[in-house]
């Protein structure tokens, strides 16, 4: 195994790609914090690791409040004795046209996918300096970080900071041996990208559906990927086999996106 007697939080780990990370990092053997905004949810995700053999523990977090975020750090740490681990999963998109965009609509986008992966990551940096021993964070970007989309500006933009974001923490946390790496995945079949496709019909006058079939089409490997198809990766990210690996985001889009 392969994060054994490991610590890691995942945010927004109730459903989606947060949900497989945390199945997959309780099965390599790590202690998982659980944190999201559905409570209910992210304790059916604990029920389901401590079934398996796992350890695991909910936490009830909005990663715009800092100090929820801080009390998130300060329960996984009475509970499990440290922090090795922290993936930013947590966030939120919509589909809106240019001209429609609202300062409420980019509020949202950038408050929870930039500014709560600023809080979050400062206060498991906070731990894992004074634990002294290293550590791993891991942001989650997106394809539409790499490029920009005319029905997703503010999107697109809030995951581009996340990939800068990325950068600036690695060489920031570079001399105290925390790893900062990102994950850039493409269209991926959860409840976000439901919402998503729901989102493109209404604006492009399609039956739902129709949209996610067609963006999938253009995938080299041929298949909309599934929330199982990052969890390698945030293993491997999470993982020693990464120690030399700093300041990257990772494409894992099936060949969507070639940079």
């Amino acid at each position: 195994m392969r994060l054994q007697n490991k610590v890691a939080i995942v945010t927004g780990a109730a459903s989606g790609m947060g949900r497989a990370i945390a199945l997959r990092y309780a099965r390599e053997g790590a202690k998982v914090v659980i944190a999201d905004v559905q409570k209910d949810a992210a304790q059916q995700v604990v029920d389901e690791i401590t079934r398996g053999g796992g350890t695991a523990l909910a936490v009830l977090c909005d990663v715009r409040k800092q100090g929820q975020v801080q009390a998130m750090v300060d329960k996984t740490v009475a509970a499990y004795g440290g922090l090795d681990i922290l993936v930013n999963n947590a966030g939120v998109g919509k589909i809106i046209p240019f001209l429609e965009i609202t300062e409420a609509d980019w509020d949202w986008m950038f408050d929870i996918n930039c500014k709560g992966l600023l809080w979050c990551s400062q206060a498991a940096a906070r731990q894992m300096i004074q634990q002294g021993r290293g550590g791993k964070i891991i942001n989650f970007a997106s394809q539409a970080g790499r490029r920009g989309e005319a029905l997703v500006l503010a999107y697109c933009a809030s995951k581009a900071a996340v990939i800068s974001m990325t950068q600036s923490m690695a060489l920031a946390l570079a001399p105290y041996k925390i790893n900062v790496n990102g994950i850039a995945p493409g269209i991926v079949d959860t409840p976000f990208w439901d919402k998503v496709d729901e989102q493109f019909a209404q604006l492009l006058g399609m039956e739902r559906g129709e949209p996610k079939r067609k963006f999938s089409a253009s995938i080299p490997l041929g298949r909309i990927s599934v929330p199982e198809d990052v969890t390698g990766a945030a293993v491997f990210l999470a993982s020693s086999d990464s120690d030399y690996i700093t300041q990257q985001t990772l494409n894992v889009d099936g060949g969507n996106w070639p940079s």
